[in-house]
């Protein structure tokens, strides 16, 4: 290295240095005002909370003119772009929740903390009030200052403005939320005209309060103190997971780089702390993993800018495993028993999600044999069974249906020569009667196909199979 890059290193150091005077660890005493540096993982880090926009718009979607995504609890139907899941469909939603239950098993043993850092509602909204809060009160230096300062008109000021802020993200917040379950203008001409029902305005109470105290003042807390999901990584992670790690080989002995001093030994690591000042918790990646570490992957752009300063390369802090850097023989991650074990129950839960949409359809019939009595012998001699069909529309159109029969040779239907109204996204109910001559039985029982078709739309069909019972 040359005299004058000597020079210039030096001087960056000094200026890492004056700043590192200022921040220390974190526990919990005091707010923690985490620097803000620029590099590819705050860049992913962004991209990765823009997908929460889809929170605050995706109410507002529309589809054949009523709202695209609405969770209608109360009507006990959910619509998703035009189709319509009711409770009886439950079962794909227990599917969806175990395939995202053992992705983030995936993710975080392959990769640790990965969604607290990247797609967390906490994480998120802790990164944009802090976003608002630098650029009203400035770097974090100013901040704490700030924070100090005696009470006046310009500290009064400055921080009115920053809670308002708050305060409106959290009330879009709590508005957002609500809209998901009912019709997004509608919750709006409620609001504004205070005609909204009390369970509209505490469900908005209570998500702006939560945004706002969770947010703006626990922060990194809630993550340390209040998040189960610290703990349970603890046994979700093992030595060769990737996660952000400190390669204390080239890193240690850490020294302080002083203009005209080499110091025989010292690693790459010059103590300059940018790794905890960017840390959005606080935590030191030097001393090893850490139950407060998130995985934002922030201390590795903070090191590595700094390795640019003093001609030093990158990775002193990169994603790696503790058995890679003790140089043990890593398997390949897709090879490590766990994970395929995990990857095999998230094919078998996605495979039957898809199955359930592909054969989800807009109307579904079931079919209640009358038990008292199980059958009855008229006049004629031949055999009557009761039955009663329960009809569903999931449709958002009332539609008329014809029910037919098969299976069942020489059988009559009676009470459904006329096609049948169906209320939308109701159950309806209707009774029919099946009549049989007695020498066409060939046993007690015969399995009988009731088969449901829509008039307006024949693309609609169902089909439910019950039984033809006679005597011995």
């Amino acid at each position: 290295m040359s005299e004058r890059e000597q020079d210039q290193c030096c001087q960056a150091a000094d200026e890492l240095y004056a700043e590192a005077g200022e921040w220390k660890i974190n526990t919990g005493e005091e707010t923690i005002h985490a620097k803000r540096m620029s590099g590819k993982f705050r860049t992913l880090k962004w991209l990765a909370a823009s997908t929460w926009l889809i929170f605050f718009f995706g109410p507002y979607m529309r589809w054949n003119d009523s709202q695209a995504i609405l969770f209608d609890i109360p009507g006990r139907q959910y619509h998703i772009f035009g189709l319509t899941i009711l409770p009886q469909d439950v079962w794909m939603l227990s599917l969806v929740l175990l395939f995202l239950a053992i992705l983030l098993a995936v993710v975080t043993t392959l990769f640790g903390r990965v969604y607290c850092g990247f797609f967390c509602f906490q994480t998120i909204w802790v990164d944009a009030f802090t976003w608002i809060e630098e650029k009203l009160e400035g770097a974090p230096g100013k901040r704490k200052k700030l924070d100090k300062a005696a009470w006046g008109v310009d500290k009064l000021w400055i921080k009115a403005r920053k809670h308002l802020a708050w305060l409106v993200i959290s009330v879009l917040t709590g508005v957002s939320f609500v809209a998901w379950f009912t019709d997004v203008f509608q919750l709006w001409a409620d609001y504004l005209t205070l005609s909204a029902s009390a369970t509209e305005w505490g469900t908005l109470a209570l998500f702006t309060a939560g945004t706002y105290v969770l947010a703006g003042f626990l922060r990194e807390q809630a993550c340390l103190w209040l998040c189960p999901y610290a703990r349970i990584q603890a046994v979700m992670l093992d030595r060769e997971s990737l996660v952000p790690t400190y390669d204390f080989n080239r890193g240690e002995p850490r020294g302080r780089l002083k203009k005209g001093e080499t110091i025989e030994g010292n690693g790459d690591c010059i103590d300059c702390n940018q790794c905890v000042a960017v840390c959005p918790t606080g935590v030191d990646i030097r001393g090893g993993l850490d139950e407060g570490c998130i995985t934002c992957a922030l201390c590795i752009d903070a090191c590595d800018s700094v390795m640019e300063k003093i001609n030093k390369p990158h990775g002193l802090i990169r994603y790696e495993s503790i058995d890679a850097l003790e140089g043990k023989n890593v398997a390949p991650l897709m090879k490590r028993p766990r994970v395929l074990v995990y990857i095999v129950i998230m094919t078998l839960a996605l495979g039957g999600i898809i199955y359930g949409l592909l054969n989800i359809s807009g109307l579904d019939i079931k079919v209640l044999h009358e038990r008292q009595p199980l059958y009855v012998l008229l006049s004629d001699g031949s055999i009557q069974n009761k039955y009663e069909l329960k009809i569903l529309n999931k449709t958002h159109d009332k539609m008329h249906v014809t029910v037919t029969i098969d299976g069942l040779d020489g059988a009559e239907l009676v009470g459904a020569e006329k096609s049948f109204p169906v209320r939308p996204g109701k159950v309806t109910p209707y009774t029919v009667y099946l009549r049989l001559p007695r020498r066409a039985m060939s046993g007690q029982s015969t399995p009988v196909y009731f088969n449901l078709e829509g008039v307006e739309k024949p693309e609609l069909t169902s089909r439910y199979e019950s039984m033809f019972i006679g005597p011995r």
